[in-house]
């Protein structure tokens, strides 16, 4: 039975991919920062007799990460690691304070980091493995009011991409996962790192901000479509890097290919709602 570890696991994302996975037959190590919020994974496992064991891991805690790999590896060795535990948040980039900055990429992609370091030496020596990363739709075209959020899983892109690069010839497959809106509660979870200011000189960017995300609410789609993608990303023969989940991300990465940086930047502009909803719609096919 193959093993996959999970980051993440209490709700969203990562709780329906560790019951997805262990339903199609792997060994599933379930991480979470607090176990107090296992409750809702374990009862579902245990009711459905399948093989998850939750684990105490804080992908930002070094000696916690290293003790939940040593304890997965007394079962084996790990096949499939899926870095999926992340925070968000919206501002611009004058209200944003540094520390928060810097927590933004130290969970979302130094915590990413520290997942791959743990599980890549075996993978590399055993010549298999595969290693997913949860990254975002915002990973893929810079997003303005999410700057730290945006950079962030920017930053995981590149890794994946150039991961994939080093590790090909060792038979490790590298995937990068792109989400647009799905419903979690990462949206609850970063309420505090959420600013909306009527008096704000950015006010404009932070309403249209939240005017896409209303949107991608309309269409959002349920955290089972990402578990899917993720279980065919890692069984395909026709390998992919990118796994676009959700019409907003699809729009999005067609938009990235073809709209000039520049078109982008000029949205910036003191537009009118009726000129920014209109071309937001050229470019993205999206209503606002």
């Amino acid at each position: 039975m193959k093993i996959a570890v999970v980051t993440g696991t209490s709700t969203g994302i990562g709780l329906t991919t560790s019951l997805h996975l262990a339903r199609n037959g792997y060994r599933v190590f379930a991480g979470m920062r607090n176990l107090a919020k296992a409750n809702d994974l374990e009862s579902t496992a245990s009711t459905e007799n399948l093989a998850v064991d939750v684990i105490q891991l804080d992908i930002c805690d070094p000696d916690s990460l290293s003790r939940a790999f040593a304890l997965v590896q007394e079962t084996g060795p790990v096949d499939v690691l899926i870095n999926n535990a992340g925070i968000g948040g919206a501002a611009p980039l004058e209200l944003t304070p540094e520390d928060e900055h810097k927590q933004m990429f130290e969970t979302n992609y130094f915590g990413s980091v520290r997942c791959i370091q743990a599980v890549l030496p075996s993978m590399r020596e055993r010549k298999t493995g595969c290693i997913v990363n949860i990254t975002s739709a915002v990973g893929l075209l810079a997003t303005p009011n999410q700057i730290a959020y945006s950079a962030s899983k920017w930053a995981l892109e590149c890794l994946g991409e150039a991961l994939a690069h080093e590790v090909f010839r060792f038979g490790v497959r590298v995937v990068n996962i792109e989400p647009g809106v799905i419903m979690t509660n990462i949206f609850a979870n970063s309420a505090e790192q959420t600013r909306y200011d009527k008096t704000s000189p950015y006010q404009p960017i932070m309403r249209r901000n939240g005017k896409v995300f209303m949107a991608g609410f309309k269409r959002a789609v349920a955290p089972d479509r990402v578990a899917e993608t993720i279980l065919e990303a890692i069984t395909t023969d026709d390998y992919k890097l990118r796994w676009p989940v959700g019409s907003d991300a699809e729009g999005m990465m067609a938009a990235r290919h073809r709209l000039a940086t520049e078109a982008w930047i000029r949205m910036g502009d003191d537009l009118s709602d009726d000129e920014y909803n209109s071309k937001f719609k050229e470019y993205f096919g999206v209503e606002l």
